[in-house]
């Protein structure tokens, strides 16, 4: 008999089936470690503080390869500020330093609360950002007034630096009198226009083309503002993600595209939003977008990179993406079971540390901080959230609920009531 492998179909030879078989095999992607594996971060390359270079405001994307492959980073493994980045950030007051260190251990203190209050029943569902609030509480300190961030629904650090009413972000939470949405939204999904905070969408990844059409719709009314976009490394994988980026390579828009790479999606580990790409923030460079990838557990090189992002929006150059690199501590969710797909102990073992423990560290060293102002701070921090957690929590919880009256239905809806509601309010004896 003829060797198969080389008879030939016409002009095409023909293949053995177990050796067709074995070339078109699948490949499933796997997290770096399971439940019942230590963790492992081995693959991850973490850069020398310091050396990458502050590129110019009007940077191509072509010049951003080092940029969007590398990893901007301040803090050296001293926690000192070195590299071309400090040079550009320059002397930071030790009040606006204490300013981001409180902004954070408010919102730690908030995440533990919140999710004693879901685990107790008082509320149906939270959202926990741990580990990650030097992202979204230093980016939006660099924000002006009537800049907007289009969020996910992990970024009330953003709120919590613009100063929101605890009493509103609480209120919605446990969907109480208190909420200024009338519960006319999910608990964790808030909305703030005067705080410059979009309505979060539950379906992942149509706030990028919302970012996107703002800032059109700013550029073209001359405002001067800018607009945010921010989304999770999971949804980046979602057609509005690159529906976004195009548009914005079209138009060029004033707007900072941010992608919170924190290791994680629901239950599925990066890798499979990624693929093959070796960062999310070369993604952009493919539609002609500048980017840079960051150390989001750095607070000064967020606060350098923010500013420089920022800064570049506003001065008409056009969108910039940024990737902060970080780590999700906490569960995706109150709904998810994180020892189910990951080691226990893998938080421990995140190669770029805990941006709290960071910021402090490095306070301590310029003799701007000590760890008896820490322990009192966060003392006080937590006094204030408790008093204003009981103070909403009078107001109605799930194991306590206050009557609100049927009447409410018919509000916040029109700006001014049809008819036909009229008619069904009076019906109802409201």
């Amino acid at each position: 008999m003829p060797d198969i492998s080389t008879t030939t179909d016409g002009e095409h030879p023909v293949v053995p089936a177990q050796d067709a078989a074995r070339r078109s095999r699948l490949q499933f992607p796997h997290p770096p470690a399971r439940p019942d594996q230590p963790a492992d971060f081995s693959a991850i390359v973490v850069p020398r503080a310091g050396i990458l270079p502050v590129p110019p405001l009007d940077i191509s994307a072509s010049g951003c390869r080092d940029l969007a492959l590398g990893m901007v980073r301040i803090l050296d493994e001293n926690n000192r500020p070195v590299g071309p980045w400090a040079d550009y950030l320059g002397e930071v007051s030790a009040d606006r330093l204490r300013q981001g260190l409180r902004d954070m251990l408010k919102m730690r203190a908030i995440d533990k609360r919140m999710l004693n209050a879901q685990r107790q029943g008082k509320t149906s569902f939270y959202v926990q950002c741990t580990g990650e609030e030097a992202i979204g509480c230093c980016f939006q300190r660099a924000l002006s007034q009537g800049d907007m961030n289009f969020p996910t629904y992990r970024l009330q650090t953003l709120l919590v630096a613009a100063e929101y009413p605890l009493e509103q972000l609480m209120g919605q939470l446990y969907s109480n009198p208190l909420d200024p949405l009338k519960g006319r939204q999910l608990p964790v999904m808030h909305s703030a226009r005067d705080y410059g905070f979009f309505s979060i969408s539950g379906n992942l990844g149509t706030q990028y083309v919302q970012a996107v059409g703002w800032a059109m719709a700013a550029a073209l009314t001359g405002t001067g503002k800018i607009a945010a976009a921010w989304i999770g490394d999971g949804a980046t994988a979602s057609n509005d993600f690159h529906s976004a980026l195009l548009t914005a390579s079209v138009y060029l828009p004033p707007i900072v595209l941010n992608v919170v790479n924190n290791q994680w999606a629901i239950s599925t580990f990066t890798g499979v939003a990624a693929g093959k790409s070796e960062t999310y923030a070369a993604r952009a460079l493919g539609y002609g977008i500048p980017a840079l990838r960051v150390d989001g557990n750095d607070y000064l090189a967020v606060m350098a990179v923010s500013r420089w992002a920022i800064e570049r929006a506003r001065q008409g150059h056009g969108p910039v993406l940024v990737e902060w690199f970080t780590y999700r501590v906490g569960a995706h969710s109150t709904s998810d079971d994180p020892s189910a797909y990951r080691p226990r102990d893998e938080a421990r073992a995140w190669p770029l540390g805990d941006p709290i423990d960071r910021l402090k560290t490095y306070l301590i060293s310029r003799g701007d901080w000590s760890e008896e102002r820490h322990v009192q701070a966060e003392a006080e921090i937590l006094d204030e959230v408790i008093a204003v957690q009981k103070a909403v929590e009078a107001h109605g919880t799930f194991v306590d609920p206050q009557p609100i009256s049927p009447s409410e239905i018919f509000l916040n809806v029109y700006a001014d009531m049809p008819e036909h509601l009229r008619r069904q309010r009076k019906e109802m004896g409201y």
